[in-house]
């Protein structure tokens, strides 16, 4: 072997050979040849199993050098992760945490693994079973007996599951059969330290499962009881570590002996023959360090084999001592047999006798917390880095944590940071050190471990799990806690699923977390969740007096029990649950019920506590009374700081302490300034300039912000929602922000909402993302709801009005309120420097020292040591620096709380400062940004100056281009050159570039530019437009004159156009009354005299210009109220608007109307062109219809009509036709009417509705109104009476107007059971029964009623007339009407028997009965006889009258009667065409029993022929006959063979197989042959809802069918739909496979390819996929392609496949593609596996099939000659005799019979050898 090693080395270093490794070696091989005699010897149970061993163990010697290599390759250490751990792989563990049922393990380079009870040993496990199959409960010892936290022991992973969230979880065994696995009885040697468990306890000892067959290792209880300090007995299943004493019987027997010390000490030496395979973690070692590199050393052990200590294990103190050929001592960390790997330890704890190691770290422990200021040590990048926190402890970041989990990892930049925020995730106890984390993902995270929870915190979690006993709610990655189901909500759910969802964010309460446990409980009851009443988390904060919510958890006859949080429980006894007595408190109260209690009394000690809920409810005010000192709203006040919470502050008001609350966002007008303030106040704090804002009974509010305070003093506020109106401005704050807008809060507790489209000019996506809350803003109301006490306020900035010098105002407070931080947090500083950075200002010159220079600038100074002095890199751009250079910088920024100067060392910044000018204009640059606040230098004046980010309190910055950035330009007016405010900097007004002309509106305009209500101005007149005029007034501004404002309202004419008395250019003198938005031109109707207008609104009008005249500003609401309905006014056309086809009017600046289309058109004519008839600016006279206030405009008609009135014509527009109904038409003034058919004309005709059309104009006439919907008339007669023709029909308006006998015409109105009902005017209808409608005999109503459609014309001879009930009988008989007969002949029906010959026809009948049936029979028919004429039957659908049908049931053998009817025709029978499940000979009906006709009307009629009675033999010979022609219809229906011919037929079909998808797709394939292709696709969707999902085949079937239905007639968008709806419900390869041939198939080869592709990546594992693939490809010709393919298959598919899929395929070659390929594949694999006869077989046959002769009998030859059993040789003989016989000579038949006769004679001699 050495030798061997050494001629060809394999790679990686070779090792000189040692004595004692070939000696090791030797052994092993020795014993793997043993001679047989030996063996022989040796044999014993399990022996087999050791020869197996053995054979490994020679390959892994062989292999060793291998092995090696391997080892040695490893050129970078790295540790192990999660995914590099296999099954299999040993490892030393260490105890961290012991269940009952599971124990957490500690694995090397901080991985965990969990060994679960089961995973013990054999013994133990079995104990188990007994013991739950036994009734005894005989005492077992539990997991934590045998493992103790810290305990190091030696374990196997013998599984890798994954778990829920992805991620991989190691289980582990210390079973000593997969530990020592690799250990065999005869490897065993004396001082071999080895693992196992207690497998029976004996009586001087103890056997141990050491996990080795045929081999009993002994512990005898001496040995442990000396060692061992406690004298505790060993259990069954306890884990020990053993020495082996000796070892006899060649391994059979073991004696073991059992001592901590000595087994820890115990060097593992290379006698005692330890290889690669069964080397143990835990073992103590001598190793040589072979290589030292920066991420761990490589080492050489027990003289040959290489094994790495990586970065975590080596020892830090001796760290940097390490040198190659240095000798250490090591223990074994973890062994991986499949690759080889041997990990080791240096780390002296594992090395020291110790057995047991620190579980938590010597500073306590710290898992979860958030460390800064961590250093870098070192960077590994296969594995992760190590910190060193700032205690100087070290700590490992896993590379994976180095970034967050979607990002790359930046390696440099890791290292260039000085320092790093982490947080603590876990103690490794097996590499004694933290593990942390540097995701901000997971620092950031507000709970980390339940211990991070406290009881009556608020959390937000989402639904993970609905359980039955509650629903989990996950909060943080692996924290998750219950809600109980009592606590979902308020009241008890019956169904928690409808109301929550997994997935579903909530918000909870904690009641009671127990760390230890990892146990959480929630509650989701919003009265707790909500509450803000005090908390109870332990019985000392349940002081008596205090009231709090609780939850009732029992009731009981003396009270009940209420629980608050931590499990603080209290009892409410009986008289204290209500003021009313309660005898049953089970009926009152329920539990899960949130109450409040009150504490009675309360023992902390004993836990014991008394509530009340009556004393709660009355609200006992014993404990704070508070002194009845009122505190007035809107009045400043002095408070102090008593608590900080975390949204806010507790205040007290001074003088007398009233208690009162300052939100954080109530500090400042500037929200970045809030959290500063919060933090910089400290309880004690007395804060000066505060005002209530708001108050209740409960909590009185106060507010910083100066703006609020300012509109509280100045009054611009509603104390309450009546003093609200529209147009009002208010100053408020943002509450609360929703997607479909935000809710403002005012002073007085009031709340509007802004919806998303008020909230600003700019088009907002996202309501969410645009304000603050808190955010100071500027609101004005524009809608009111007075019932909801509800107002929409607006926050546009065009929209509302800023007071002048307010955005100074702001800057002032805001820099006042940082420069007041900058103090409290000076003064408070013991350090100087806090106290010298508070003295610099902006713009304040500096000498600094250059420290480094990298992009940017770090500076030093000695006055201000430990502040950080920075320059960003534009602020040092073009000066180059060195550190140690002397500058002088400006300060652009201080910053007190991180002790940061922000300065700038540009010339132009640091020059001397050139003096401003006061109202003079500069371009100035943002140098720097802190939120709200940015520093800008003025031009090149050296000046330096503070503005505030946004101009306005509304505006709203969308995305980050629209904010302002350091470098930008803007444009700014200096207001005052040196401002005391600013400490001297300049104070000055700005906005965005320089404007290209003065605006409009602008925040900054001065009064001048604004003119107020009632002033008289100059202007030139610049525009005339139909309905205004444009001026341009004298100071540039542009005003607007209403088209009403022109002309006196006394002089307006109708038809003039007021404006064009004004000419372009001409100066006019006007007066202000009122003024427009800017943005949206709506004219604002408030008036005040400080006001003023953007654009104002002018009159013209001569009357109004006098000063004298006191002008009044009206409010639209008021105007509108003056108009009464049925006013006529003056009107200004404004446009004509086609859409909503009305017109357009106005009527002064602030009212507007619309006159609808059929209020504005007095002639049909005029309906094509609306638009012509009135101009732009026309004036004309309208009546007002209604006047609306939401939207507040008139609704007017120009006809001169303002209602609908009876009797009164009126225009109309069609809405559409209704044959039950007439036509419906719309009518002016939001009236609707109809029109019955026998009001559209005078004369009648057919098809009345057919020549209407929608929205065709007509003029009706109003009849009356019902309802609120017009009866209406179109008849001539009504529209205009004078010109009218004579009428034709006349109007029915009454029955009265009807006789007996006259003719009538009306219109169908349906037909049925009862008769024809026919209408004879919009309120009459009359009705011809069945038998008056046509002489025709009618079996069923319904073939009347496809002849007659509704609305068909009809002439009818009224018969009766029953006045009282306005019923009225008509007839339809051509014998009364004189007009053809309803139906038509060519319906070929009989004709009904009437007068004589339906007497005869009775009196037949008669005769056949006996006497006293016909007396019988006489007395009762007349009675139905006389009911019929008035009624007809409901089921008589045959025509026949009633007593007929009895008749015939009464004598079932009566003959069928044969009637010739007058008319002389053949007689007719009825046979049922088509099949029928109740047809019996019942169904051959006689077709001549006629309907009774009513004689009393008729004249008598004599017969020509009469009725002829059938003899007996021919009623016989019918009935045979019928008989007969039933049996053939039903052998018809059971013959399978015939395919059914109707859809009907298949329906019967599959009500008795619905199961079989033959019949499916016949009956697919019959709508097909009709090409009715979307009948076809609805069966085949049918069948799939039909078949039952059990039959699957079936179910395939039907989808191939669809499949290919869609591939014939379908789109390739239609095809691929039901494709991947089929792979979701079949399995999924067949439906590939079925879509591949249908595309073959249909030679669509392009798709056919791209779906094999798809197919053979989906399927690789499957055989059939590569050969229908090479099946394809051959028969297109492709024979490359196919063999590319099997190469692929051999690839993909397992070894054993191989031979089965070269021969399927040279199969196919012979089918498809080249014959000789196929051979030359087939040759090649039977050269190789000549055994295999099958294929020989089929080789055989394809030759036979395809070959030439000589080829075949060339293969027979080999076959024969094959070394395989002799009965396979006789087949192949028995195949060669056939071939011969068919193709062959006699002499070639000879041939092979003497071929057969020599084998059998050589197979002879060689058995007698």
């Amino acid at each position: 072997m050495a030798s061997a090693e050494e001629d060809f080395p394999r790679g990686g270093t070779t090792k000189k050979p040692t004595g004692s490794k070939i000696v090791t070696q030797r052994t092993e091989v020795d014993n793997l040849f043993q001679s047989n005699e030996q063996a022989e010897t040796k044999k014993r149970k399990g022996a087999a199993k050791d020869d197996g061993k053995k054979l490994k163990k020679q390959k892994t010697g062989k292999e060793k050098p291998d092995g090696l290599t391997l080892n040695a390759i490893a050129k970078c250490v790295e540790i192990i992760h999660t995914k590099n751990v296999k099954e299999g792989m040993l490892m030393l563990g260490c105890v961290k945490e012991v269940a009952d049922f599971e124990v957490t393990v500690s694995l090397p380079c901080g991985l965990h693994g969990f060994l679960s009870i089961k995973n013990i040993c054999d013994s133990y496990t079995k104990l188990l079973s007994e013991q739950l199959d036994s009734t005894d409960t005989e005492e077992i010892c539990s997991l934590p007996h045998f493992f103790y936290p810290g305990m190091l022991f030696r374990c196997v992973v013998s599984k890798l599951d994954v778990a829920k969230g992805g991620s991989t979880s190691i289980q582990l065994s210390v079973n000593p059969k997969l530990v020592n696995k690799a250990l065999t009885s005869s490897s065993l040697k004396a001082g071999m330290v080895l693992s196992g468990c207690v497998e029976s306890v004996e009586d001087h000892g103890y056997i141990i499962d050491i996990g080795i067959n045929g081999t009993k290792a002994f512990l005898p209880k001496k040995a442990v009881k000396d060692k061992q300090n406690n004298s505790e007995d060993l259990k069954v299943g306890q884990y020990v570590t053993s020495q082996v004493e000796e070892v006899k019987n060649d391994g059979r027997v073991v004696r073991l002996s059992f001592s901590p010390p000595t087994v820890a000490q115990a060097c593992a030496e290379s006698q005692q023959g330890w290889n690669l395979t069964n080397l143990m973690p835990g073992l103590q070692v001598k190793a040589k360090i072979k290589k030292v590199t920066k991420h761990g050393l490589l080492l050489d052990f027990l003289s040959s084999f290489s094994g790495q200590v990586d970065f975590l294990h080596m020892d830090p103190e001796q760290a940097s001592g390490y040198t190659e050929g240095g000798e250490v001592q090591a223990c074994v960390l973890y062994v991986e047999p499949s690759t080889r790997l041997v990990g080791l330890s240096l780390r002296s704890y594992l090395i020291q006798p110790l057995t047991r190691v620190e579980t938590t770290p010597a500073g306590g422990d710290r898992i979860g917390e958030v460390v800064k200021g961590c250093k870098m040590t070192s960077l590994h990048h296969m594995s992760g880095a190590m910190l060193e926190l700032p205690d100087k402890t070290a700590a490992f970041v896993h590379r994976n944590h180095l970034k967050e989990s979607n990002e790359k990892v930046n390696e440099n930049r890791l290292l260039a940071m000085s320092q790093h925020t982490c947080r603590i995730m876990d103690y490794s106890p097996i590499d004694q050190i933290h593990f942390v984390s540097l995701r901000k993902s997971v620092i950031n995270k507000p709970f980390f471990r339940y211990h991070d929870l406290q009881a009556g915190q608020v959390v937000e979690g989402t639904v993970s799990v609905l359980l039955n006993h509650g629903m989990m709610v996950q909060l943080s990655g692996h924290i998750k806690g219950l809600v109980p189901r009592t606590h979902l909500s308020d009241i008890i759910l019956k169904n928690p699923e409808k109301k929550y969802m997994e997935g579903m964010k909530v918000k909870c309460r904690v009641l009671s977390v127990e760390p230890e446990n990892k146990k959480l409980y929630l509650t989701k009851k919003k009265a707790l969740v909500e509450s803000s009443l005090p908390l109870f988390l332990s019985y000392g904060d349940a002081r008596p007096g205090r009231v709090s919510h609780g939850y009732i958890v029992c009731v009981k006859d003396f009270g009940c029990i209420v629980r608050f949080y931590n499990n603080v429980k209290g009892l409410v006894p009986l008289n204290e649950l209500s003021s009313q007595p309660v005898i049953s408190p089970e009926e009152v109260f329920y539990v899960g019920q949130v109450l409040k209690a009150k504490v009675l009394q309360c023992n902390p000690e004993k836990e014991k506590m008394v509530l009340s809920f009556k004393a709660a409810v009355t609200g006992d005010t014993e404990e704070t009374p508070t002194p009845q000192f009122d505190c007035e709203v809107g009045k400043r006040l002095e408070a102090k700081v008593l608590k900080k919470s975390v949204n806010g502050l507790e205040m007290a008001i001074l003088p007398e302490e009233i208690r009162a609350t300052l939100p954080t966002m109530h500090l400042s007008d500037h929200m970045s300034n809030c959290p500063l303030l919060w933090e910089s106040l400290q309880e004690g704090d007395t804060i000066s300039n505060l005002v209530c804002f708001s108050k209740n009974k409960q909590s009185i509010t106060l507010t910083k912000k100066p703006t609020v305070r300012w509109s509280l003093e100045e009054g611009v506020v509603a104390k309450d929602f009546s003093e609200i109106t529209v147009g009002m401005q208010l100053i408020g704050w943002i509450k609360n922000i929703m997607p479909y807008g935000v809710f403002v809060e005012f002073p007085y507790g009031l709340v509007g909402l802004t919806p998303k489209s008020a909230m600003s000019d700019k088009f907002i996506t996202d309501a969410t993302t645009a304000f603050q809350l808190g955010q100071t803003v500027i609101a004005k109301v524009t809608n009111l709801d007075e019932e909801k006490k509800r107002f929409l306020v607006t926050l546009k900035i065009s929209e509302v009005i800023t007071q002048e010098g307010s955005t100074q105002t702001r800057l002032i407070n805001g820099l006042q309120e940082r420069r007041a931080v900058t103090e409290m947090l000076a003064t408070r500083d013991n350090g100087d420097l806090r106290q010298q950075l508070a003295a610099l200002s902006v713009g304040q010159k500096l000498k600094l020292t250059v420290d480094t220079a990298d992009d940017g600038a770090i500076f030093k100074s000695d006055d201000l040591v430990g502040a950080t002095i920075m320059a960003t890199k534009h602020h040092v751009m073009g000066v180059s620096l060195t550190p140690g250079q002397k500058v002088t910088a400006v300060i652009l920024l201080v910053d007190i709380l991180s002790t940061c100067v922000h300065v700038s060392i540009l010339s132009k910044l640091v020059g001397k400062k050139k003096s401003l000018t006061e109202e003079s204009k500069y371009t100035a640059m943002v140098q720097h940004i802190d939120k709200d606040f940015a520093t800008i230098s003025l031009d090149d004046t050296a000046q330096l100056t503070v503005i505030q980010t946004s101009n306005h309190l509304n505006e709203i910055f969308l995305s980050e281009s629209e904010k302002l950035k350091a470098g930008m330009c803007l444009a700014v007016e200096v207001i005052e050159s040196s401002c005391e405010e600013l400490q001297g900097l300049p104070l000055v007004s700005w906005h965005r570039t320089v404007p290209k002309r003065l605006r409009t509106i602008s925040e900054n305009q001065s009064s001048s530019t604004g003119h107020c209500f009632g002033e008289i101005l100059q202007g030139k007149v610049r525009t005339v437009k139909p309905s205004c005029i444009q001026v341009t007034l004298e100071d540039g501004n542009t005003g607007s004159v209403h088209v009403s404002e022109v002309v006196e309202p006394a002089e307006v004419r109708q038809g003039s156009f007021p404006t064009s008395t004004v000419k372009v250019g001409s100066v006019v003198t006007a007066r202000v009354i009122g003024g427009r938005e800017a943005s949206s031109h709506r004219f604002l109707p408030f008036s005040h005299p400080k006001l003023t207008y953007t654009i104002p609104e002018l009159t013209l009008i001569p009357s109004k210009l006098d000063q004298s005249v006191d002008l009044k500003a009206v409010p639209t609401k008021e105007k509108l109220s003056s108009y009464k309905v049925g006013e006529e006014i003056t009107c200004f056309v404004s446009k004509f608007n086609p859409e909503k086809k009305c017109l357009e009017v106005t009527i002064d600046p602030c009212i507007n109307g619309t006159v609808e289309f059929l209020a504005m058109i007095k002639d049909p004519k005029d309906v094509s062109h609306p638009e012509k008839l009135y101009k732009l600016g026309q004036v004309i006279r309208a009546k007002v219809v209604e006047v609306c206030s939401k939207p507040q405009r008139l609704a007017l008609s120009v006809t001169g009509e303002h209602k609908l009135e009876k009797g009164s014509v009126t225009l109309g527009m069609v809405i559409n036709t209704q044959p039950y109904v007439g036509l419906l038409v719309k009518l002016p003034f939001g009236g609707v009417g109809a029109v019955a058919v026998t009001d559209l004309a005078d004369a009648y005709r057919p098809n009345p509705l057919d020549v209407y059309s929608k929205d065709q104009l007509l003029r009706c006439y109003l009849l009356g109104n019902e309802n609120g919907k017009w009866q209406l008339s179109l008849r001539p007669s009504r529209l205009n009476p004078q010109q009218a023709k004579p009428v034709k029909d006349p109007e029915v308006l009454s029955v009265q107007q009807l006789k007996t006998g006259q003719i009538i015409r009306g219109y169908v109105k349906s037909v049925g059971e009862q008769g024809v009902f026919i209408k004879l005017s919009a309120s009459i209808t009359g009705r011809a029964e069945l038998q008056q409608s046509t002489t025709y005999f009618v079996n069923n109503y319904k073939v009347l009623s496809t002849h007659l459609p509704p609305n068909t014309l009809l002439t009818t001879k009224i018969i009766s007339i029953n006045e009282k009930e306005g019923l009225v009988d008509l007839s339809l008989l051509p014998v009364d009407t004189g007009k053809p007969d309803i139906l038509p002949k060519s319906l070929n029906l009989p004709l009904r028997l009437i007068g004589e010959e339906k007497k005869k026809h009775d009196s037949l009948k008669k005769k056949k009965r006996t006497l006293s049936e016909s007396e019988q029979k006489n007395t009762e028919s007349p009675v139905p006889k006389k009911k019929k004429k008035k009624t007809k039957t409901e089921d008589n659908d045959s025509g026949v009258e009633v007593y007929f049908r009895e008749e015939e049931e009464e004598e079932p053998k009566s003959d069928a009667v044969k009637v010739m009817p007058s008319s002389a025709a053949p007689s007719r029978l009825q046979v049922a065409a088509g099949f029928s499940w109740d047809m019996g000979l019942s169904s051959l009906k006689p077709a001549s029993a006629a309907k009774d006709a009513d004689s009393s009307d008729e004249e008598d009629q004599e017969g020509s022929s009469k009725p002829q009675k059938k003899s007996r033999h021919e009623v016989e010979q019918e009935k045979k006959a019928a008989e007969k022609a039933l049996v053939q219809r039903e052998t018809e229906l059971m013959d399978p063979s015939l395919r059914p011919q109707d859809a009907a037929a298949f329906e019967r079909l599959l009500l008795a197989s619905p199961n079989s998808s033959l019949l499916w797709l016949q009956y697919m394939a019959h709508h097909l042959q009709a090409t009715q292709i979307e009948q076809a696709r609805a069966v085949a969707e049918r069948a799939l809802k039909t078949i039952s999902f059990r039959e699957e085949q079936e179910k395939l079937n039907v989808w191939v069918a669809l499949l290919n239905l869609e591939n014939m007639y379908g789109t390739e968008e239609s095809l691929k739909k039901v494709f991947e709806r089929a792979l979701q419900f079949c399995e999924p390869m067949p439906v590939y496979q079925q879509l591949a041939d249908i595309y073959a198939k249909s030679e669509k080869i392009k798709e056919a390819e791209g779906l094999y592709k798809t197919m053979v990546k989906r399927f690789r594992q499957n055989k059939a996929v590569w050969l229908s693939y090479g099946s394809f490809l051959l028969q297109q010709g492709e024979s490359d392609s196919a063999s590319a393919l099997l190469q692929r298959a051999l690839k993909s598919l397992p070894s054993k496949e191989s031979v089965d899929v070269i021969a399927k395929f040279a199969q196919l070659e012979f089918r498809y593609g080249d014959a000789e390929k196929g051979r030359a594949m087939f040759d090649k694999v039977l050269t190789s596996y000549p055994k295999r006869t099958d294929l020989w077989s089929v080789f055989i046959d394809l030759m036979v099939k395809h070959g030439s002769q000589k080829d075949i009998r060339a293969l027979f030859d080999r076959v024969i000659h094959l070394s395989v059993s002799v009965k396979k040789i006789k087949f192949f003989f028995k195949r060669y005799l056939e071939y011969e016989k068919k193709h062959g000579t006699p002499q070639s038949i000879q041939a092979v019979k003497e071929k057969a006769i020599e084998f059998v004679e050589a197979k002879g001699t060689e058995a007698a050898n």
